[in-house]
């Protein structure tokens, strides 16, 4: 795209993106890259979250009545503490889509289908008439569902975060590591850390989504990162923000 002249660029990736960003940089695929930050993804961590993934995706709506329903349970979950970001992040998280049915019409459904082939082919009929217009029910009270099935990319989730803290501390550029608490640090990044290996800021008061959480904190986290690293100067009057555990 931009021939012999690419611009700087600094990757920045929040959980599985924060991963992407990690193999990224150590492939070396961005010749121009000067910088690397993850937002609360932690190997070890993730890792152990893994076992409870399946109940959480199980735990969480299927559809929603409408955007507003989806913002408001992002919020009311807790998995976004920011009104304002949840506005926008949630929009592109969920899709319309009018074809969709709840397991609960599904399975009355399939129940009525055994019960009137049992008796005759004028049966199937109304079940088929019935099963129309339970979906038009559906499709009128929950016109939206997620817009990616994170349950069918299960097989992939081991591969994502399996020796990313090594793989993290082995890019030869300067990297940032922001999370919601230090606890989530594993073995690899507290020596690491201790070690001066990468920057490491910690903002309190936020949820996984620390971005969204606290995006104007994660905005000076980085700026004061590029100015400290000279990737950047300041301008009007910024000041640059100590990190902190």
């Amino acid at each position: 795209m931009y021939g012999d002249l690419p611009p700087p660029v600094m990757l920045i990736g929040h959980s599985m993106g924060g991963a992407i960003a990690v193999h990224t940089a150590a492939a070396n695929l961005v010749p121009s890259l000067l910088g690397l930050c993850m937002i609360d993804v932690v190997e070890g961590t993730a890792m152990d979250a893994l076992n409870s993934m399946q109940n959480f995706l199980r735990g969480r709506p299927k559809t929603f009545k409408s955007l507003e329903n989806a913002i408001e349970w992002s919020v009311k979950s807790g998995q976004i503490r920011n009104l304002e970001s949840a506005r926008v992040s949630m929009v592109g998280q969920v899709k319309q889509c009018e074809g969709i049915t709840s397991p609960e019409s599904s399975k009355s459904i399939v129940e009525g289908i055994i019960e009137e082939e049992e008796e005759d082919e004028e049966g199937s009929e109304s079940v088929n008439k019935r099963k129309k217009e339970d979906d038009m029910e559906t499709k009128k009270d929950h016109p939206y569902t997620w817009r990616i099935e994170l349950a069918k990319t299960e097989k992939y989730w081991d591969g994502w975060f399996r020796g990313l803290s090594n793989l993290f501390l082995s890019c030869p550029i300067p990297k940032l590591l922001l999370l919601a608490g230090v606890d989530r640090l594993d073995k690899d990044l507290t020596i690491g850390q201790m070690q001066g290996k990468f920057q490491m800021q910690v903002l309190p008061q936020c949820g996984h989504a620390v971005h969204e959480d606290a995006p104007d904190k994660v905005a000076e986290a980085v700026a004061t990162f590029l100015i400290r690293h000279r990737f950047a100067e300041p301008i009007g009057g910024f000041q640059c923000v100590f990190p902190g555990c």
